[in-house]
């Protein structure tokens, strides 16, 4: 509030000048921070604050990750998953793309379908055809590595 709207020389040399007798002005009369915001400063927490105090919903400390969690994604539509173009600049490269059959969603992949470029497929689950329909597009073994649950299927001179 501007001082200007405010006549505090009404109250100067009267004695506490407005504020008691006792403290005369001191301390923190409605406590300190949020004190009182469930009992007497409850008017502004309600308004300005909504939803501040209390818990929701409860705690599922019993529910567990769907174990049988595996979207599948057949060998046809693998090139999908891997964006526009990148099919075309692997096609002549000796390099190998990775799609990443996880991240957009996919669990296992099946073998419906053919694969004519070599791709390194990053999933939890392959069926074996599948594994071995993209060991017979890359011309060579495979190697699997298992980090972090994620099945890596690496297809020799990829890297």
């Amino acid at each position: 509030m501007p001082t200007r709207l405010h006549h505090n020389r009404k109250k100067r040399g009267h004695v506490s000048a407005g504020h008691g007798r006792v403290g005369k002005h001191r301390k923190h009369p409605g406590g300190r921070g949020l004190a009182g915001g469930q009992h007497h400063h409850r008017i502004n927490m309600d308004k300005y604050h909504p939803g501040y105090f209390g818990k929701v919903g409860m705690r599922q400390f019993h529910l567990k990750n769907n174990v049988n969690w595996r979207p599948v994604v057949n060998l046809d539509q693998i090139w999908t998953l891997a964006g526009e173009g990148v099919r075309e600049q692997y096609k002549n490269t000796e390099k190998v793309p990775v799609i990443d059959a996880l991240q957009k969603g996919y669990g296992k992949v099946l073998a419906k379908g053919t694969i004519s470029q070599p791709v390194i497929v990053r999933t939890r689950f392959v069926s074996r055809l599948a594994e071995k329909k993209i060991k017979e597009a890359g011309g060579g073994k495979s190697y699997f590595f298992f980090l972090n649950s994620p099945m890596y299927l690496i297809i020799p001179g990829s890297c």
